[in-house]
């Protein structure tokens, strides 16, 4: 359903635009929000429920991107990475900082991105610990 929602949606749009919302899926899964404000920075966040600890998680995140490490035929596929901070919201208030590195596919003459990341991360209020999250997701760019 999601794909075919997001087929009907390019079909309107005239080009690529610099911001995009989609879904991410994993944990945390929920709503993605991109914005490119250079060719190779963009600033994410994402509004998302962690399944594994039961908390609405909001994070935010500034990201580099490399393009031409990965050569593909049509479309760009640049990985990346990022520094942001995060914030959950559950039986306490639990805050901290979060490293993702991820690998995202933009379609050539298209409005949609696909994308695979890992986010290290730290947890400092209340207490210390750190995690690893994965996800994926798809954006819709207008």
């Amino acid at each position: 359903m999601t794909a075919l929602l997001m087929i009907v949606l390019t079909s309107f749009s005239p080009g690529r635009g610099d911001t995009g919302i989609g879904l991410i899926a994993g944990n945390p899964t929920g709503l993605s929000y991109k914005y490119f404000f250079s060719t190779t920075k963009a600033v994410d966040a994402a509004a998302a429920w962690s399944f594994s600890d039961e908390w609405l998680m909001v994070h935010s995140t500034y990201l580099w991107h490399n393009f031409g490490d990965v050569n593909v035929s049509k479309g760009q596929l640049p990985w990346y990475y990022g520094l942001g901070g995060w914030v959950a919201f559950g039986d306490d208030l639990v805050a901290g900082g979060r490293l993702p590195v991820g690998l995202e596919y933009l379609f050539a003459n298209n409005d949609i991105d696909i994308f695979l990341e890992v986010a290290a991360g730290i947890s400092v209020i209340p207490d210390t610990e750190f995690y690893v999250d994965a996800a994926i997701g798809a954006r819709f760019f207008f």
